[in-house]
């Protein structure tokens, strides 16, 4: 620009549009409300072109000079025709000041100004062109006027500059170089203008620092910054895109803002964290590969945003451990904790869901999950017995076929009730070894005194299993019984439901047939057996239905079918191996 141009030094005149020079100048400046007019005009600036919008229009500008030339009225409209604004060049006019580069006048006049401050500059002659002027563009003589807006500064001595405005309370790991971060930002020149925006995409920036993927200012600018600090770091030209910008959106020779804010950092060579919250004083068991495991957890990004949780869908989360069936992060952090146990175990992206991600989980996230350990048992289990009490004669042990009445408190390993029989008011009563119980209580139950207490721990295969009971007992959930036994009738051989306690009659048979007819109906069968276990002479297996067991010893007697037994159809045990009755 030949406005630009050294000449000789003299007087000249600065003033902003408002009137008065600025006394103050902070960087970078709040950006102002500019539609590039002179001081008597609100026209748009020669420069725009049609449909041009008005942040096309704050891009271009940087050190932006309207000229005009005042030797007389005519003479003025005639130069200002053949001028050009420094807008039309699409780009900034970048210079040193102080170094001779620019005519003396405008050398002085830009001493002392702020980004985004506006000066009108009255430059005489002799500060200008003087008395030869600019063949064919500035007349002898021409006083000289620049409307100048400037749009940024630098120093070749300037450093990245960094200014922390948020820093979270607690700080155990800052940016080193090789590390891995994802960060959001917002990036602008010196005067305010948005020039990118990882917000605007909704999308992290994911790269690694101080390797040479960024530029120089910012792979500077991140390192020692906390996961949730905010800061705004501001880059010369020279540690930026230098002299010939990105060929995008930034110029050459621009300062630039950033506006950052740390989501997430790791490194490459990280392994799980480990973080015990609360361990139990009483810790009889630690979980190791294989086990099966039911805890909670909230999981949550290296921020703290929340992406998933067991607590929220009311269920623990079940799996086994050491086998992959979870990411290899939680597969290692859930080895050696102790059922209610709770722990924060942190996964870096390549033991979690890696470049990729997964659903609401960002590519390359570091994962935390708070987790609480309630149970966890191995396939090979079996139940486990403590006796706590056991009374000074306990002689007599339950076995297959008594009849057991018992009271119990039923919970989880984490404490959580199931069910009580104290609570009801009334003893559970069952017959050991017929399968009215799950096979984990039956065999807790085997060798049981009364008066006896235990407790009884009971693995979900040998309880109920993966499916649960729906509303009461969680699936693959593993059980604890506290019990307490209170009477014990003593069953009848394998294999008998009904027994004589004495010698059997040598004519049973006429005995049961009352009538005389040779033949015994189900009314005359019945009312026998009941006469006999009445009697004492003979017993009914215990905790059964006796008219059912009478029904059905009178039914395997009916060999026929016909509803009447006679005397060729009627055997003792011994006699018909194949039935239980008589």
């Amino acid at each position: 620009m030949p406005g630009l141009l050294r000449s000789d030094r003299g007087g000249l005149s600065v003033s902003s549009p408002s009137g008065e020079r600025k006394d103050a100048c902070g960087l970078p400046a709040q950006r102002p409300n500019l539609n590039l007019v002179n001081s008597a005009s609100k026209e748009k600036p020669p420069n725009a072109r049609e449909g041009e919008t008005e942040a096309q229009l704050q891009r271009k500008r940087y050190i932006c000079m309207q000229t005009y030339i005042l030797p007389g009225e005519e003479t003025n409209q005639l130069w200002k025709a053949k001028l050009r604004f420094l807008y039309d060049r699409d780009s900034t006019f970048n210079v040193f000041v102080g170094k001779g580069q620019l005519i003396a006048g405008m050398d002085q006049a830009l001493v002392g100004m702020c980004v985004n401050e506006r000066r009108f500059v009255k430059i005489p002659p002799k500060l200008a062109y003087g008395s030869d002027g600019v063949s064919g563009v500035i007349p002898p003589d021409s006083v000289l006027h620049f409307d100048v807006l400037l749009m940024d500064i630098w120093n070749s001595e300037d450093q990245v500059q960094i200014h922390t405005y948020f820093k979270p309370p607690s700080c155990p790991r800052t940016i080193q170089v090789s590390d891995f971060v994802r960060y959001h930002y917002n990036g602008t020149f010196l005067d305010g203008t948005l020039f990118d925006s990882s917000h605007n995409r909704m999308k992290t920036y994911d790269t690694y620092v101080g390797i040479g993927w960024l530029i120089p200012g910012m792979d500077k600018g991140l390192l020692g910054m906390c996961v949730g600090e905010k800061r705004i770091i501001t880059i010369p030209p020279f540690l930026a895109y230098g002299e010939d910008g990105d060929g995008k959106d930034i110029p050459g020779q621009a300062s630039l803002v950033f506006d950052v804010a740390l989501l997430d950092l790791h490194n490459p060579k990280d392994g799980i964290s480990i973080e015990n919250k609360v361990v139990p004083e009483n810790c009889e068991r630690r979980s190791q590969s294989g086990d099966f495991l039911r805890y909670h957890y909230n999981g949550t990004l290296l921020d703290g945003t929340f992406f998933d949780s067991s607590y929220s869908r009311n269920r623990t989360f079940d799996t086994y451990i050491g086998q992959g069936y979870v990411i290899p992060g939680i597969d290692e952090g859930l080895l050696g904790v102790c059922i209610g146990e709770k722990r924060r175990i942190v996964v870096p992206p390549h033991l979690g869901y890696g470049e990729e991600g997964r659903g609401n989980i960002p590519g390359s996230a570091v994962l935390v999950f708070d987790i609480h350990v309630i149970d966890f048992h191995n396939p090979s289990d079996s139940i486990s017995i403590t006796s706590h009490y056991k009374p000074p004669d306990c002689s007599v042990l339950s076995k297959k076929g008594d009849y057991l009445k018992y009271h119990y408190n039923a919970s989880l390993l984490d404490g959580t009730l199931l069910d009580s029989t104290w609570n009801l008011g009334k003893t559970y009563n069952i017959v050991l070894g017929f399968g009215q119980v799950v096979l984990g209580m039956d065999m807790g139950l085997r060798e049981m005194c009364v008066g006896e207490k235990r407790t009884v721990i009971i693995p979900p295969h040998l309880g109920y299993g993966e499916a649960g009971v729906d509303g009461e007992v969680p699936g693959s959930a593993v059980l604890v019984f506290d019990i307490e036994l209170l009477e014990l009738v003593a069953g009848l051989p394998e294999g008998y439901m009904f027994v004589w306690n004495g010698e059997v009659s040598a004519n049973l048979f006429e005995e049961i047939d009352k009538d005389g007819d040779g033949e015994v109906l189900l009314e005359e069968f019945s009312e026998y057996i009941h006469a006999q276990v009445a009697s004492g002479k003979g017993k009914l297996a215990p905790g059964f239905d006796a008219e059912m067991i009478v029904k059905n010893m009178f039914t395997n007697q009916d060999r026929n079918g016909d509803g009447k037994v006679t005397a060729e159809e009627f055997k003792l045990k011994d006699q018909e191996t194949k039935h239980d009755e008589l």
